[in-house]
C-alpha cells in the first residue's frame, strides 16, 4: 500500500511532539505553548513557541498542513500547471540565550498537488555566533552520516546546495556554517518511501543533534561583548529572512498565517552602522570562517 499525504502528516505531527519534549528536556525550564490555526484557503496548523527558557530566549517548533487552489504567482515561479496544492511539514528556528549556543533551524516538507505531482524538501543548517570549529564538524559529521544512510551523493550534492542557498548576498557572507538542504526530490530520485525514510532521519536527528549543543554550551561564561555581537549576528540572520528566504516567501504567498512563518525572528536584534570587528578578534574569525566550500569533515 503506497503511502498517503495522510499518513506524511500525521508523522510530521509525531515529530514536532516528540522535539517539543526533548528541547524542554534539555532547557529545564520553558515550556511550549500551543497556538493551533485554522488557514482560510483550506488546511492549518500548531503553532508551539517558548520563550525565556534556560538556554531558549526564543524558540518555535511548527507543524502545519495547509491545501487549496495555488496562487498563481506559485505556479509560475515552480513552473507548474494549474492544479490544487497539498503541503504539509515541520519548521524549527531557535534562538539561544547564551552566545555560545548556536541559532539552529531545521525544515521538512511534503508537498503534492492534485495532478499527482509530488516532492520532499527540508534541510538543518547552523548559525553559530561564534564558529567552534569542533562543533561545526561534529554538526557536519552528524549530516553526512545521514545522508550516507541513504545515498552516497547526498551530502556532498546537499551541503553545496546549503551553502548556496544561505547565503546572505549583500553582505557576500554565508548565514553560518551551513548543512544539509534539499528541494523538490520527487519522483525522479526515488520512491515515495525511501525518500520519505531520508526525510524521518533528517527529522529525527535534530533534537540529539542541538541538545548536545545546548548542553554543552549553557553554562558558559559570556561578557557584554559577546552579548552585543551576538545581537548583531541575529541582525544578519533577519536580513536572510525577509529578503532571501523562500519559505518565508512561500508562506506568506499563499496566505499562512503571519504569527507563525515570522516566528523564526529573534525577540531582539541590532544593526551598527559599517561595523567592523577588531583584527584578530574571535568575532573577525568567525566572519573569515562564513564562506561556501569549507570542508568541515576533512579532519574526521
Amino acid at each position: 500500500m503506497s503511502i498517503t499525504k495522510e499518513d506524511i502528516s500525521q508523522w510530521f505531527k509525531s515529530l514536532q511532539d516528540d522535539i517539543c519534549q526533548q528541547l524542554e528536556n534539555a532547557d529545564e525550564k520553558a515550556n511550549f505553548q500551543e497556538d493551533p490555526w485554522e488557514r482560510p484557503g483550506g488546511g492549518g496548523g500548531r503553532t508551539r513557541v517558548i520563550s525565556d527558557g534556560n538556554v531558549l530566549e526564543k524558540g518555535g517548533v511548527n507543524f502545519s498542513a495547509v491545501n487549496g487552489k495555488t496562487p498563481v504567482n506559485i505556479l509560475q515561479a515552480l513552473e507548474l500547471e494549474e492544479a490544487d496544492f497539498f503541503a504539509t511539514g515541520v519548521s524549527i528556528v531557535l534562538h539561544p540565550n547564551n552566545p555560545w549556543v548556536p541559532i539552529i533551524h531545521m525544515n521538512v516538507r511534503y508537498f503534492e498537488m492534485s495532478n499527482g505531482i509530488w516532492w520532499f524538501g527540508g534541510g538543518i543548517d547552523l548559525t553559530p555566533h561564534y564558529v567552534n570549529k569542533d562543533e561545526a564538524s561534529f554538526f557536519h559529521n552528524s549530516l553526512k552520516n545521514i545522508c550516507d544512510n541513504h545515498h552516497a551523493d547526498y551530502y556532498k550534492r546537499f551541503k553545496t546546495w546549503a551553502d548556496e542557498y544561505f547565503y546572505i548576498k549583500h553582505r557576500k557572507e554565508t548565514r553560518g556554517i551551513g548543512g544539509i538542504f534539499f528541494d523538490r526530490l520527487g519522483a525522479q530520485e526515488g520512491s515515495k518511501e525511501d525518500l520519505f525514510n531520508f526525510v524521518k532521519e533528517v527529522g529525527k536527528g535534530f533534537a540529539p543533534i542541538y541538545t548536545r549543543f545546548m548542553k554543552d554550551n549553557k553554562s558558559r561564561e559570556f561578557s557584554q561583548n559577546e552579548k552585543n555581537w551576538q545581537m548583531l549576528r541575529r541582525g544578519r540572520y533577519v536580513e536572510f529572512n525577509l529578503v532571501w528566504d523562500k519559505g518565508t516567501k512561500f508562506g506568506l504567498d499563499t496566505d499562512g498565517r503571519t504569527e507563525s512563518i515570522l516566528m523564526s525572528l529573534p525577540p531582539q536584534a541590532n544593526w551598527v552602522y559599517d561595523y567592523n570587528p577588531e583584527e584578530n578578534s574571535k568575532e573577525s574569525e568567525t566572519l573569515s570562517l562564513l564562506k561556501k566550500d569549507i570542508d568541515w569533515v576533512k579532519d574526521n
